[in-house]
């Protein structure tokens, strides 16, 4: 096969200057050879933006022939300052901060680990003296985690896999029994998964491809080639996930992506060594479409360049790449029980308090996709928004139902395909909580002072309970989708329809009035949203308030989002034409 993926080490040369002119040359600075973040101006240990991502890239630049910085003296005394910086900010413990959050961080520490051991190991392979020091210090901070990984915790799912692959590289370095020990306890409990390929945080633009690519190096380092399965499985959702420009959907996230634009390029390196592993020509193919989108070499952990230095392999493809789906209707997680494991989490003990993280109930929440050509649409569950959808260059980013009835959002807790389209439903109650019952009463209630929060609130009895229940239908129609979203009762629940389009597109047509910042009030009519060329018609509207929000239901602001405000009960229909390019 060619060699494909050459362009990899021009990238990682193209960062060499930017990470110098960040690194912190005061010899009377307490960050003394570290690399500054461009976001808050200080040093970090930190793997994603801190000195390590940066000391990867370096190693990578001084280790390959190729590069014009191949054994460059002056960029070697630069690491070896980066390398002694990375020793001093590390904890006695064995552990790092990144200084902004997760303080004597185990999984902050793993994350570095990972990417730092991949560079002591290129390092190894050349005993070039200017690179010695350097080396003996990446190798000492290595050794000095192992304690802090075989005792430490984690916060989140994703974290026990980044954990386990660094226990697997200290095993491979430095040959600790303890470091195998403490892997299988986190191995023991499970992979979070669905079928489908949909891990807990249902972060396709970050947290995905973290797992991914930590059970991958697992699989190899630990011996465990089952942990392959999972990795597999999400890497074959994700074909699934991605619009017509490359973006993945970020519509539903349970992280930090959510909303935001990621492409596929972090997936590059799980789905080209899998490809490899596999043969597999639509995991090559998917990695093809990752490597065109790479700007960046990637974190400390996954810096590209340092493991295709190491694995000399993955240069070229593995085997001639599928033609990726384009038209398809699929929805993820219909057949997944969800309801079976909501209902055995009180069982679980916890009471559904977790410190320090989230539970995620809203794992294995069905996901529809539907693709046709550059038209991609999102209809999700469990989230704020149901409904998104792409038209080339137009975008509605989503399409949400917020009352005061139980003030804020109302996800939808059912999808289901139904006839030409997808029935969703969202249900709330709400109640009033009766006295305490005698025998229930703490000793405080019969004293001077009976604080609130000491009162057994759990065991109050519910009165006057009442439900609202949201349900829309997604109907596809010849030329685009229709939206009808109803709710029946309480009546007289103010509530609020929102429409968000991207901010790139012109908006022009209905009847509209300011709502605020970003904010219109769409009170009827047809309106036109252009942008690049691409147009969406969007018809319906209502003003049955005046209300600008909805408490709790907190609105985009770099976006333009659209107002129709109604008041149960109600049956309000959005109609989205895709107009196509000629007419346009």
């Amino acid at each position: 096969m060619k060699s494909a993926y050459r362009n990899v080490f021009e990238i990682n040369d193209n960062w060499v200057r930017e990470g110098m002119d960040r690194q912190d040359l005061d010899e009377k600075s307490r960050s003394y050879g570290g690399i500054v973040s461009a976001e808050y101006g200080l040093a970090s240990p930190n793997h994603s933006t801190g000195t390590p991502m940066t000391m990867a890239i370096w190693a990578a630049s001084l280790r390959n022939p190729d590069s014009p910085y191949y054994r460059d003296e002056a960029l070697a005394a630069r690491f070896a300052l980066a390398a002694r910086y990375m020793v001093g900010a590390q904890h006695e413990d064995g552990t790092i901060s990144p200084g902004w959050t997760n303080f004597h961080s185990p999984p902050d520490t793993a994350f570095v680990v990972v990417g730092y051991a991949q560079v002591y190991q290129l390092l190894a392979q050349d005993d070039w003296a200017p690179l010695g020091e350097a080396a003996a210090d990446v190798r000492l901070f290595l050794e000095r985690t192992i304690p802090a990984l075989v005792t430490g915790g984690v916060h989140t799912p994703n974290h026990r896999w980044v954990v386990s692959a660094a226990l697997g590289f200290l095993h491979e370095l430095f040959g600790a029994p303890d470091t195998l020990h403490r892997a299988e306890q986190w191995i023991a409990e499970g992979m979070d998964i669905t079928p489908d390929g949909e891990w807990t945080e249902r972060s396709n633009g970050i947290y995905n491809a973290v797992s991914d690519i930590m059970l991958v190096h697992a699989a190899r380092l630990l011996g465990k080639p089952e942990l392959l399965a999972p990795v597999r499985a999400n890497l074959r959702m994700m074909l699934y996930l991605v619009h017509p420009n490359g973006d993945v959907v970020t519509d539903y996230s349970g992280r930090q992506d959510f909303g935001h634009k990621h492409d596929l390029s972090s997936y590059y390196l799980p789905y080209a060594m899998m490809a490899h592993l596999d043969g597999d020509a639509e995991f090559q193919a998917a990695a093809d479409l990752a490597y065109g989108q790479l700007r960046h070499p990637g974190s400390c952990p996954t810096n590209a360049a340092v493991r295709l230095l190491l694995d000399p392999s993955l240069q070229s493809q593995a085997v001639q790449p599928a033609a990726l789906p384009t038209e398809y209707r699929k929805v993820l997680h219909a057949d997944f029980p969800r309801q079976q494991y909501l209902a055995a989490m009180e069982s679980a003990g916890h009471n559904g308090r977790i410190y320090h993280s989230r539970l995620h109930p809203d794992f294995g929440a069905a996901v529809a996709r539907v693709r046709k050509g550059d038209e991609s649409v999102t209809i999700s569950a469990e989230t704020p928004s149901f409904f998104a959808l792409r038209h080339g260059a137009a975008r509605l980013l989503g399409v949400q139902v917020a009352t005061y009835f139980a003030p804020g959002f109302v996800p939808m807790n059912s999808l289901a395909e139904d006839g030409g389209g997808y029935r969703l439903a969202g249900e709330q109650h709400k109640g009033y909580y009766g006295p305490v019952a005698a025998g229930h009463l703490p000793a405080t209630a019969g004293e001077a002072t009976s604080p609130w929060y000491l009162l057994p609130h759990h065991v109050r009895e519910e009165t006057h309970v009442q439900r609202l229940r949201v349900e829309v239908d997604a109907l596809e129609t010849a030329d685009g989708w229709e939206l009808v979203i109803r709710a029946s009762e309480p009546e007289e629940a103010m509530s609020q329809i929102s429409v968000i389009l991207a901010a790139d597109g012109e908006l022009s047509g209905g009847e509209l009035a300011p709502a605020g910042a970003g904010k219109q009030f769409w009170k009827s009519g047809t309106l036109r949203y252009e942008a690049g060329g691409d147009v969406l018609e969007l018809s319906g509207g209502a003003f049955a308030h005046t209300a600008g929000f909805v408490r709790e239901a907190n609105l985009p602001f770099d976006c333009q989002t659209l107002l129709l405000n109604v008041v149960t009960p109600f049956e309000t229909r959005i109609r989205i034409r895709t107009v196509p390019r000629a007419e346009a």
